[in-house]
């Protein structure tokens, strides 16, 4: 399984099995996404990406992690995704999209202002949650999701991928992790709910499931449907790999084609073992026991390593973040490396 080699999933051909992890650059206005997003993007698609990920797009105001985060809730939105999106394909790569609700970790300010709890005098709302337990000291409790609002959140994420297809997205993926609104409900470390929405493992899966069947309605198949897991949140009695292969041999029948395998993010001041790939044993093993493709995230940073992992057969997509900042090219310099080739845009040909 080459690095290089094209990839069918659905009815979409990627070019190669590098992926532009979703990362949030907290840039937006009212969630509509602007030329900071088209030049980040777009020169990830120039650098031969095969498969171009948004940053989590929030599926309603209240579900931003922030006040600066993108948005796919109106039509606005939607037509400055639309020209991202014409951009990416024009430069040979497939565009998708994330779309997720922050849950109980929403309402905060940006990273580079110290990520805290918005105050009232900055616009602070309040975030909801399974249960009324505020992610850490200093967060707000928040609102714990009737019945209704279960529902509504379902309704929301469908409205989304309506507005994805339209603005012409190749892929779509929940985000079920890092400690965000689906993630909560999955972990029983953040549900104490007694309803059918808690307690059991079944349960816990009940909103992801309801959602994965509410976005299907409007990105029918074979239009690729991803979801992003946290694995395990390395935490004991929290939601770990037994029950997250569980959960992929579920979402598998309920007609997701990749689960995108990630670690973490719901409680504070756990202790992960970062290493090269320290995350990849997920993917690997959700692939084997479940029987869905895979994406292997964290990590992993340079073309060997990510070229090792696919030929011990542990995923189906190499999905990269942080190195891909560092070096939007990557995929050119490693397909040189592995001895590959990617063609450059016309505008690039001197160089090659």
């Amino acid at each position: 399984m080459p690095l290089f080699e094209p990839m069918q999933i659905g009815n979409v051909s990627l070019r190669n099995r590098i992926v532009v992890s979703p990362m949030c650059e907290y840039s937006a206005i009212d969630g509509v996404p602007n030329d900071w997003h088209l030049v980040h993007l777009g020169s990830r698609a120039v650098g031969g990406a095969g498969l171009v990920f948004t940053e989590a797009t929030a599926v309603s105001a209240e579900g931003r992690i922030s006040p600066a985060d993108t948005g796919l809730w109106n039509a606005v939105q939607q037509d400055n995704w639309r020209r991202i999106v014409e951009f990416i394909h024009a430069q040979g790569a497939a565009a998708g999209i994330q779309l997720a609700h922050a849950g109980r970790k929403a309402s905060t300010d940006l990273p580079w202002r110290g990520g805290k709890p918005l105050r009232a005098d900055q616009g602070a709302w309040t975030p909801v949650a399974p249960s009324a337990i505020a992610f850490d000291t200093g967060y707000p409790v928040p609102d714990a999701l009737g019945r209704d609002g279960i529902h509504a959140v379902a309704s929301d994420f469908a409205a989304s991928a309506r507005r994805a297809l339209e603005a012409g997205f190749d892929v779509v993926e929940i985000h079920a992790a890092h400690g965000y609104l689906l993630h909560e409900f999955l972990s029983p470390l953040s549900n104490t709910r007694d309803d059918e929405y808690g307690g059991s493992l079944p349960n816990r899966a009940r909103i992801l499931r309801e959602v994965v069947a509410a976005v299907r309605g409007h990105w029918p198949a074979p239009r690729p449907l991803f979801v992003r897991v946290s694995a395990t949140e390395w935490a004991q009695d929290g939601w770990d790999i037994d029950e997250c292969v569980e959960l992929g041999r579920w979402l598998g029948d309920d007609g997701v084609d990749l689960i995108d395998c990630s670690s973490g993010g719901n409680l504070p001041r756990v202790t992960i073992p970062l290493g090269p790939g320290y995350q990849v044993p997920f993917a690997a093993r959700i692939r084997g026991e479940a029987g869905i493709p895979t994406a292997a995230v964290g990590l992993i940073t340079d073309a060997r390593q990510a070229q090792d992992i696919l030929d011990r057969g542990d995923a189906d997509l190499i999905v990269m973040a942080r190195e891909l900042l560092r070096d939007p090219y990557f995929p050119r310099r490693a397909a040189k490396e592995l001895g590959a080739e990617i063609k450059p845009p016309d505008q690039y040909l001197r160089a090659w």
